[in-house]
């Protein structure tokens, strides 16, 4: 559906993409996570055919962002960090303006409104002023605003910025209905909300991709967290006998072992899901092994590994 390859972006001598290459697929929510100036905004603003890339090429379907922007933009709905809003009118009212750019008339524009008014929850304040709404209210009036045209393609930015965990609640289940018809990408800080709402999750750190794939298997990009609990060995001789594993990068002790015959508990961090040739090397050992498991890595501290200055 949409393609990036080799994208880049300098604003002068600053470069904010550096040779990024992306797949989105059709009807999937992609989030887009990063640190500020990371370049995810730079990436939408070129995807939406508001900036040119320096380099590097970008197609949704086979149309190019450079030859043809107005049938790009056709396909797609935008809705910025800050929802473009004539705070004056009332929300029906600005609704009629927007379906009448669209070139929505008669009973094609009313039912088209009625359809927002439904799917974005604003029944209740189509009659009230927009200056009067709480900031989730006009978000979702920004929403209905992005997606008046019906389009192929939502992008959003930072949709659910400053919103309380109610509101945002509220805009996450508006943004899965939606992506089970449409493509949906849309750039977040908060990383709870880019892993119940997403279907694949793509990071992006000083204008590159560091990690690309579902939330939950992220973490491979990174590293393998395998847990060890026995009883016999000490710390020291432990790390030692694990570090001579092909692939294991480093041996972390958990909590303290105060007294002889209590349990030492220790994290593996591996390249590579070696846990059969973990377990092989222990079991010469003449140690009693009490607990061996996988955990899964969070999203935070993946993107905390994944963003960190060098």
């Amino acid at each position: 559906m949409i393609s990036l390859q080799n994208l880049r972006k300098y604003y002068g001598d600053t470069c904010a993409l550096d040779g990024v290459d992306l797949e989105v697929k059709r009807e999937e929510v992609l989030g887009l996570l990063g640190p500020n100036g990371a370049g995810k905004t730079t990436a939408l603003r070129i995807l939406t055919c508001y900036l040119l890339p320096t380099a590097g090429t970008i197609k949704v379907g086979d149309l190019d962002v450079r030859r043809d922007p107005l049938a790009i933009k056709s396909m797609i709905g935008y809705l910025p960090e800050s929802a473009p809003l004539y705070p004056d009118m009332l929300v029906l009212d600005y609704l009629d303006y927007v379906a009448s750019i669209r070139r929505l008339r008669g009973d094609g524009k009313r039912h088209r409104i009625a359809a927002l008014a439904d799917m974005c929850g604003l029944r209740e304040v189509m009659h009230r002023s927009i200056s009067e709404l709480s900031k989730g209210y006009k978000q979702r009036v920004g929403l209905a605003h992005a997606m008046m045209s019906d389009p192929e393609i939502l992008v959003l930015d930072e949709p659910t910025s400053g919103l309380d965990p109610n509101q945002i609640a509220d805009i996450r289940s508006i943004i899965r209905g939606i992506g089970r018809e449409k493509t949906v990408i849309f750039s977040t800080h908060i990383l709870s909300e880019a892993e119940a709402t997403c279907d694949r999750i793509v990071i992006i750190n000083k204008g590159r991709v560091v990690a690309d794939g579902p939330a939950d298997s992220l973490g491979r990009t990174v590293h393998h967290i395998i847990r060890l609990s026995l009883i016999g060995p000490a710390y020291a001789e432990l790390k030692k006998h694990l570090m001579a594993i092909e692939g294991v990068e480093n041996v972390r002790r958990v909590g303290t072992r105060s007294q002889s015959g209590k349990p030492l508990t220790v994290q593996l961090f591996s390249q590579e899901d070696n846990r059969a040739e973990i377990y092989r090397s222990i079991k010469q050992k003449d140690w009693l092994l009490l607990e061996f498991m996988k955990e899964r890595e969070s999203l935070e501290s993946i993107f905390r590994e994944l963003t960190k200055e060098e």
